[in-house]
C-alpha cells in the first residue's frame, strides 16, 4: 500500500536532492513526520532564508551573504594568485586545507558537452577579465581530476596562455594513508606522473 499523497510528495521532493534515493528520502520523510514541530519549522526556515540571503560574489562568484565576499574583501590575501575551482564546495575544500592564501574564482561548473555545458555557461569571461586587469600573476587550476575537470582546466589554460600569466594545475594521485593495491589504475598512474624529485 502506498503512503498518503502528502508523504509521497515529500519523498518525491527529497529524492531530487543529490545522493538521496528512494529509501533515504522515505526515511527522512518519516523522520520529519515524527520530529518536533520546532525542528521542522527551523529546517523549513533555514531553507527559505538561505535562498533569500545568499548571493554570488560579484568578483569570484562564490556564495556569500554580502558582495564582495569576505575573501575578496580581505586585503591580507595574496591578490596575485587566483585558484580556479568548479563549485563553491570546492572553494570550501581548498580553504579548509589552510594551505592557500590567495583569491578564488568559481566557474560554476565544468565543461560537459554531453550535458550541454559549454564555455558560455561558466564564469570564464569574468576570469579572463580579472587576469587581463593585470594584478594576477598566477592562476592555479583546481578543477576536479576527472574528464570534465581536465577538459575545463585545459580550456582555461588555453584561453589564458596568451595573457602571459603563470598557470599551474593542482597535483593529484595517492591519498595519504592509501594502499597501492586498493587504488584504481588511473589514480596510481597519476601518482607516478606527478611524482616529485627527492633532494
Amino acid at each position: 500500500m502506498k503512503n498518503p499523497p502528502p508523504i509521497e510528495r515529500l519523498v518525491a521532493a527529497l529524492k531530487r536532492l543529490p545522493g538521496i534515493g528512494e529509501k533515504s528520502a522515505t526515511r527522512l520523510a518519516f523522520f520529519l513526520l515524527s520530529a518536533p514541530e520546532t525542528l521542522v519549522t527551523e529546517l523549513a526556515e533555514a531553507i527559505r532564508r538561505v535562498k533569500q540571503e545568499i548571493v554570488l560574489c560579484e568578483v569570484c562568484f562564490d556564495l556569500t551573504e554580502v558582495s564582495p565576499c569576505a575573501i575578496c574583501a580581505n586585503d591580507g590575501r595574496d591578490r596575485g594568485v587566483v585558484c580556479v575551482v568548479e563549485e563553491p564546495a570546492d572553494r570550501a575544500a581548498v580553504e579548509a586545507s589552510g594551505s592557500f592564501r590567495g583569491l578564488y574564482h568559481v566557474l560554476g561548473g565544468a565543461l560537459s558537452p554531453i550535458d550541454g555545458v559549454g564555455p558560455e555557461a561558466l564564469h570564464l569571461a569574468e576570469l579572463e577579465a580579472r587576469v587581463r586587469a593585470g594584478e594576477v600573476r598566477e592562476v592555479v587550476l583546481a578543477t576536479n581530476p576527472n574528464a570534465e575537470g581536465d577538459a575545463t582546466a585545459a580550456y582555461v589554460a588555453e584561453r589564458l596562455r596568451p595573457v602571459g600569466v603563470a598557470l599551474s594545475r593542482i597535483a593529484y594521485g595517492m591519498p595519504m594513508g592509501g594502499d597501492l593495491e586498493y587504488a584504481d589504475h588511473v589514480t596510481v598512474g597519476r601518482s607516478i606522473q606527478n611524482r616529485q624529485v627527492l633532494e
